[in-house]
């Protein structure tokens, strides 16, 4: 092996991970070496550490004493990139937008993929379309009756655990809408200026990217109605996917008034979905509850609790309270009136 390749960063993902298609854009995007080992948890890379959590992807980076530790959590190990590697960031130079692109990425990877999850196992045809799929994306020699009993086994456990993502017969309806919402509102925003926060993509593109290369792409009944309410939505998927000729410059950011003007209709349907969720999910978790209801859109919600939404939670509300005086009013401007503007109280 020649140090070129001793030096690539390695991963281990799943083409139908939509975190790891994220992370696998941004690394191309952001001309970082790498080396992917397709695979998962179940037959894991010999010779490589596991992670405390079994995630995807996993990546391997050498510590401080030159040891490999096996590191998951996409939106922490993407500011560990920002650290290691220089140029070409995907977080905005400005506080005020950098917040913003926090809040963005946390609902793609957060809400969104409610959708992903619902969209690939709610429906009998998207089951029957992904069961194989993620039998064959780990094992591409396996014979087809022993693929096919895999999927049904596998197809049959993720169905059967609808619930804990908050997909269920009740919510089905507002998931499904908010989902055409932001297709609407992606759109919108790529007519304007080509990516969520400007002319030049940032961390919360790469999130939205990753799980539309699932809802647009893989399961048939999203990316049905994905093509069909936006040709444009589509094609910027397949740009996303290699991003490396990009040349970005800082003025491609949106200004303070930009951001407002564009990013309006987002942050108001990230209030309108995402936060309550948000702090229905963390009241449970702190008065532990095994679940919750609330509402949604005017419609009932329900799910078991999740506690790692509310270290979102707590998170988001965290690094608003960091801000500056002078950076929280520029928040507070851009927020008001779209549900979010209280993550600053």
């Amino acid at each position: 092996m020649n140090v070129a390749d001793e030096n690539r960063l390695k991963l281990m993902g799943a083409p139908g991970s939509p975190y790891t298609r994220k992370m696998l854009a941004l690394l191309r995007y952001r001309r970082i070496p790498y080396a992917i080992l397709w695979g998962g948890h179940q037959n894991p890379p010999p010779g490589l550490p596991q992670p405390k959590v079994k995630l995807l992807p996993t990546f391997y980076f050498s510590d401080a004493n030159g040891e490999v530790e096996a590191v998951v959590d996409s939106t922490p190990i993407t500011r560990r990139l920002e650290r290691e590697y220089a140029g070409r960031s995907v977080i905005p130079e400005t506080p005020a937008l950098a917040f913003l692109n926090e809040l963005i990425e946390d609902y793609a990877d957060e809400w969104l993929t409610k959708a992903m999850f619902h969209y690939r196992w709610y429906f009998e045809a998207d089951r029957d379309n992904a069961g194989p799929l993620l039998v064959y994306w780990s094992l591409p020699t396996l014979a087809a009756p022993d693929a096919q009993k895999m999927a049904d086994m596998f197809s049959k456990r993720q169905t059967e655990r609808l619930y804990v993502v908050g997909s269920n017969d009740v919510t089905a309806s507002t998931i499904e809408a908010s989902y055409l919402r932001f297709i609407d509102l992606l759109d919108g925003l790529l007519q304007r200026a080509g990516y969520v926060l400007g002319a030049r993509p940032s961390s919360a593109d790469f999130a939205i990217f990753g799980q539309l290369t699932q809802l647009a792409i893989v399961e048939p009944t999203s990316a049905a109605l994905t093509r069909a309410r936006s040709a444009r939505v589509r094609a910027w998927l397949d740009r996303m996917e290699d991003l490396s000729g990009v040349e970005p410059a800082s003025g491609d950011w949106f200004t303070q008034e930009q951001a407002t003007e564009s990013l309006k209709p987002l942050l108001t349907e990230i209030g309108r979905v995402y936060l309550p969720f948000l702090k229905a999910n963390a009241a449970a978790v702190v008065a532990g509850k095994p679940d919750f209801e609330t509402e949604i859109d005017g419609q009932v919600w329900k799910q078991p609790t999740f506690p790692y939404q509310a270290k979102c939670l707590q998170h988001l509300r965290e690094t608003a309270s960091a801000l500056p005086d002078d950076v929280r009013a520029e928040v507070r401007q851009i927020l008001s009136g779209t549900g979010c503007e209280e993550l600053l109280n």
